[in-house]
């Protein structure tokens, strides 16, 4: 069956559907040796050959779905052009081509979902499904009930005023305070900029949270395969069932090659 070319590559596990699409526009992709650029195209993965980047695109059926600690100094990418470490380079023993769900800049820490389950990977990044993301916050000074409320109720950044979070005080020191914020929405660096955008220094972030899933035991570099009944959690979350919990891939946690810090 014919679908568009960057929802093939997205299913393949090439990248998100988004990159999917600059991938396309920027000539890499070739369908029967023909290389295209719109995006419009169509093919169909059963019939004809697809190329990217020279090499032909495989289509796996085994879905493979992942929970990594992403530690400091690693780009949430495919490839980076400053020859930077990439989080996939921590998936060792992974055959499977899998991809982010969403980002984490490269000086944040912590939970990061991973897949080559391209449907479910873009209705988990869609805005209407409201996925709840909790953040652990390490600010220089003190933070004042003013400063929370703010946060609390949505700040106003150059791309537009943020959607309510939940904020709560975690604990305080002399120099330091950490505080936890939850959100839904999903935009660059959000954290960062809304509490620059009430007077607060970031030291340290770190994601703790994804919808119900959390970092727990695990430590940076080290990841895990998501249970069959986490799975369906997570389609049941945007509607994306298939009836049938996958079969059982393993949880137990698996170190990357993540620098000691």
């Amino acid at each position: 069956m014919q679908e568009r070319l960057q929802k093939i590559l997205s299913q393949a596990g090439v990248a998100s559907r988004r990159e999917s699409e600059t991938i396309i526009q920027q000539g890499r992709v070739a369908v029967n040796g023909v290389v295209v650029t719109e995006l419009g195209t169509k093919a169909d993965p059963d019939q004809d050959s697809i190329t990217v980047d020279g090499k032909e695109l495989v289509i796996s059926e085994k879905r493979v779905y992942i929970l990594l600690y992403k530690p400091v100094g690693y780009m949430t990418t495919m490839k980076d052009p400053e020859g930077r470490p990439i989080v996939t380079d921590l998936l060792n023993g992974v055959k499977e081509r899998v991809y982010p769900i969403g980002r984490l800049d490269y000086n944040t820490e912590g939970l990061l979902l991973l897949t080559n389950d391209g449907a479910l990977a873009n209705l988990l990044m869609h805005p209407s499904h409201e996925v709840d993301k909790g953040y652990l916050v390490r600010v220089s000074g003190k933070v004042s009930e003013s400063q929370m409320d703010k946060l609390a109720k949505g700040v106003m950044l150059e791309d537009g005023m943020t959607a309510p979070a939940k904020v709560l005080p975690v604990s305080e020191s002399e120099n330091n305070s950490w505080i936890s914020i939850t959100i839904h929405e999903g935009r660059y660096r959000q954290v960062r900029r809304m509490c620059e955008a009430v007077g607060l220094s970031v030291v340290r972030l770190k994601r703790s949270r994804y919808d119900f899933l959390e970092i727990g035991e695990l430590k940076p570099g080290e990841f895990r395969f998501l249970s069959p009944e986490e799975v369906v959690r997570l389609k049941r979350k945007t509607g994306h069932v298939s009836g049938r919990a996958p079969r059982k891939t393993g949880v137990v946690a698996r170190r990357g090659t993540a620098p000691r810090r």
